[in-house]
């Protein structure tokens, strides 16, 4: 029993020294950002097909499932391409169109391609620049870069909230229990 609590000990040990102890808080953000894709996509693929058009009540305004997994792919090029200093190159694209689960998910799966090498590129020095912004209603502002993309990361995480919340309407476990997570 000490081995095995020793062994474990010397495994956080190391996994703690071993983060990039320059850039802690673009560290962190990195792997918060892909740790809430991969629960996403999970809940994504776990969600059968013919729940893709649900909604939680009658009201149309609501986004379905689907469009909710569509609202991470268009807020994800958005921001991604601003902190990246691009213009959107989603921006043509029209997600009202996107219906079936494969291509939502082909979408999903792209808007995290394009924005993965933003997160991976981000330094705290970097994160610290001042970058030009525009808000949806076209107005321009000066964000911190990485105010921009701790922004997208904390969006993505409540767009996974109402996905789950989705799910357990279903009676569908958003994702496979693990220990200690209490899901």
């Amino acid at each position: 029993m000490k081995k095995t609590a020793l062994i474990a000990f010397a495994f956080l040990a190391t996994s703690v020294f071993a983060q990039d102890t320059a850039n802690p808080l673009s560290t962190w953000l990195k792997n918060a950002y892909r740790n809430n894709h991969n629960e996403m996509l999970h809940a994504a693929e776990k969600m059968p097909e013919e729940n893709y058009g649900m909604r939680p009540g009658p009201q149309t305004e609501v986004r379905t499932y689907g469009q909710q997994v569509l609202h991470y792919v268009q807020f994800n090029y958005l921001w991604c391409a601003q902190a990246k200093g691009d213009k959107n190159p989603n921006a043509a694209t029209d997600l009202n169109k996107i219906t079936a689960k494969a291509d939502i998910l082909k979408a999903f799966n792209d808007a995290f391609a394009y924005c993965e090498p933003v997160y991976n590129s981000l330094t705290d020095a970097s994160g610290a620049e001042t970058i030009e912004t525009t808000l949806e209603n076209g107005r321009q502002v000066r964000n911190l870069r990485m105010a921009l993309l701790i922004q997208n990361y904390g969006h993505n995480n409540e767009i996974y909230g109402i996905m789950t919340a989705y799910m357990r309407m279903k009676s569908i476990a958003p994702t496979d229990p693990r220990p200690g997570r209490g899901r």
